[in-house]
């Protein structure tokens, strides 16, 4: 006789019953992941992968322009702190160069105050005898561009004075005439007025004017009073 049953999976052999199990727990498994809310099936996870990672790509572009923003500000800032820092260098150099400048005049005014100081010191002083009246008639004639020498101022005043600075000639012609020789180098008074010397006394008889207005004469008629060897 036929029965009517199915046959029961005692009846299967070991093959067939895994081959069943696998199929049924493909099938539960899709039907859990489809009642999952916001579930998806594989196709749709793979579409959705790009969009989860489009905000993190945004956010680092969003951060990638504020460190861009940040760099510009403080490269901004360091350029206008060092264009300070030389306007600040330029200020102190030119107040340094300005003070050097000062001093360095100041320096100058005090060298000139000083040496002109020293110049008045050491003015020459004189002697009061026929040496010092021919040296300062030097100095005078060296002033005044008149030639002369120690030598040639002495060897003549010897021979017309023998030194004397009150010497008179009363008894050669200038005295007959009215106008005798006076002085050191024995000069008539029309030639000492003639040929007085700026600066010097307008005596006759004062040694140092009578010297170097007689230097003076005897340079313009001999060349120098060197060249006089006799009565001149």
């Amino acid at each position: 006789m036929f029965s009517s049953r199915t046959p029961g999976l005692s009846s299967l052999n070991k093959t067939q019953r895994a081959s069943i199990a696998g199929v049924a727990a493909a099938g539960i498994a899709a039907i859990t992941f489809s009642l999952v809310p916001g579930g998806s099936t594989p196709a749709n996870a793979a579409e959705a992968k790009p969009a989860a990672a489009a905000p993190a790509a945004l956010k680092a572009t969003a951060g990638s322009e504020q460190a861009s923003a940040v760099h510009a500000i403080i490269a901004k800032q360091q350029v206008t702190a060092e264009n300070a820092a030389k306007i600040q260098q330029a200020a102190t150099k030119a107040k340094a160069e300005k003070a050097a400048k000062v001093t360095s005049q100041a320096k100058t005014e005090r060298t000139q105050v000083n040496t002109a100081s020293r110049s008045d010191d050491r003015k020459p002083v004189y002697a009061n005898n026929l040496d010092g009246w021919i040296r300062e008639s030097l100095d005078i004639m060296k002033k005044h561009g008149i030639p002369g020498s120690y030598e040639g101022l002495h060897r003549n005043i010897m021979r017309e004075s023998s030194g004397n600075p009150n010497a008179i000639n009363l008894w050669d012609i200038n005295a007959q005439n009215g106008i005798p020789s006076k002085g050191l180098l024995q000069v008539i008074p029309p030639t000492f007025k003639a040929y007085h010397v700026p600066g010097t006394s307008t005596n006759i008889y004062d040694p140092v004017a009578n010297i170097t207005a007689a230097a003076n004469y005897a340079a313009d008629r001999y060349g120098s009073m060197d060249n006089v060897n006799s009565a001149y």
